[in-house]
């Protein structure tokens, strides 16, 4: 009987007899809720989602269209900060994301506040998105992964298993962070990190190349952001003088990307990035 939410969907609303749904849910066509999932008042699912056996979905959910949410997965519970006092928060996920096994996504804490999920995540078994996080698109963050409160996650980043993100920590674009790692820190853009505490590694040299950032511009965006990269972290100058050398040249997209990020996070009130380690 648990195989009812994951078959392909038919274009039919299927809803297990087993499930709960409030009847002031929202669902759309094709939505198909497996056995003994529960689907609360204010929780709108899109078309083609399947909700699988045990799917709790509590509070303010919004969901787009094409999830799959896998056996025991936990969203919208309240935030597990003691600050919060009942406001109501919400979660809102875009389309085509995979939330694996026990997966659990906190609301955000206080009044017009939202934890977001963009689209084409991917979200490994018995992680935890915490209140007011903010992931981009198409992340896989690996099993158990523990991603605290106001964390915010750039497109296409890659994080491994077993690992905990400090609060207000952010993730650059196609950062890739190694497993059993400690994130305390802001991790770059295209950096690769691992370590406990973490250290920057480099630049994520196979991310950049299966992106196909190296073939743009005849491989001058890839090639400059090397370069920029060299100047930041292997001249031996501060990075706020070293930003402020690279800065004296046009940048291209993906270096600029970079730039922007490492100014944003040195600045007030952010965390400051990872230091580097060996390369």
């Amino acid at each position: 009987m648990s195989s009812v939410a994951m078959e392909p969907s038919t274009g039919e609303t299927r809803i297990h007899p087993t499930a709960v749904v409030d009847p002031r849910a929202q669902i759309d066509a094709g939505v198909e809720i497996g056995p003994y999932a529960v689907v609360g008042a204010e929780v709108s699912i899109g078309s083609g989602t399947r909700i699988g056996p045990h799917v709790v979905l509590d509070g303010r959910v919004t969901m787009g269209c094409r999830n799959r949410i896998f056996p025991g997965a936990c969203i919208g519970a309240e935030p597990q900060d003691l600050k919060y006092n009942g406001a109501s928060t919400e979660v809102v996920i875009g389309d085509d994301n995979a939330i694996r096994e026990c997966v659990t996504i906190n609301r955000a804490t206080h009044e017009g506040e939202q934890t977001r999920i963009g689209s084409g995540n991917l979200l490994m078994a018995y992680s935890h998105l915490g209140h007011n996080c903010l992931l981009g698109d198409r992340i896989v963050i690996a099993n158990g992964v523990a991603v605290a409160g106001h964390v915010v996650i750039g497109d296409r980043a890659v994080i491994g298993g077993v690992l905990g993100i400090h609060q207000f920590v952010h993730i650059g674009t196609m950062a890739m962070v190694g497993g059993m790692s400690r994130i305390d820190r802001d991790v770059p853009p295209y950096a690769i990190v691992e370590g406990h505490p973490g250290r920057l590694r480099g630049l994520n040299r196979i991310g950049i190349k299966r992106s196909g950032l190296a073939e743009l511009d005849d491989g001058a965006q890839a090639k400059q952001l090397q370069q920029v990269w060299a100047e930041l972290y292997r001249s031996g100058a501060v990075l706020a003088d070293a930003l402020q050398q690279v800065r004296r040249q046009p940048l291209l997209p993906p270096a600029e990307t970079l730039v922007s990020f490492l100014e944003a996070s040195i600045g007030p009130g952010r965390r400051g990035p990872l230091p580097a380690g060996r390369s």
